[in-house]
Formats: structure tokens, C-alpha cells, sequence
């Protein structure tokens, strides 16, 4: 954790130093080493045999925890827009 922290630390001194300097290139570099660790995270995924055997599992659990946070997030939404609505009318 230490040296996470240490690193974050090192990227906004690094990035303090370097605030006049026209960076856009770090995005796609950012965005290139997003898809490398995705890459290198699904090699180490696939192989593990016991994720693997428990992939069906843990799909529909995940469907299920999807499914219901869609749900609960539609519930409340429309909990806030009616309420929004009643101050409105007011």
C-alpha cells in the first residue's frame, strides 16, 4: 500500500512539474496501458482453473447483481423525479 501511494505521489509531483508542457499524448498512453493490463488480466484469469470451472457460477451472480442494481437504481430515480416533480407544483 506504501508504495501505491508513493507512486500516486511521484505521477503529481511528476505532473506538477510538467503542468506547462503540452501533455495529450498521456492519454493515449494512459488509455494503451488500460488495455494492456485488461490483456495481461484476462491471460491470468484464463489460467486459473478454479475461476474457470466456477465462471458459470459466478456469471449469474453477476447477471443477478447487474439485474437488481438496474432495478433498485430505476426505483429510485423514479423515487427522485416524483418527488422533484411534487416541489415543483408547489
Amino acid at each position: 500500500m506504501f508504495t501505491v501511494i508513493c507512486c500516486m505521489f511521484g505521477g503529481i509531483g511528476f505532473g506538477w512539474l510538467l503542468r506547462k508542457q503540452d501533455c495529450t499524448w498521456i492519454q493515449k498512453v494512459i488509455t494503451l496501458l488500460i488495455w494492456v493490463l485488461l490483456f495481461l488480466l484476462g491471460i491470468e484469469v484464463g489460467g486459473n482453473k478454479k475461476i474457470i470451472s466456477a465462471l458459470p457460477v459466478l456469471g449469474l451472480d453477476a447477471l443477478v447483481i447487474a439485474a437488481l442494481c438496474t432495478i433498485g437504481s430505476c426505483f429510485f430515480a423514479w423515487i427522485l423525479w416524483l418527488y422533484i416533480e411534487r416541489r415543483k407544483s408547489r
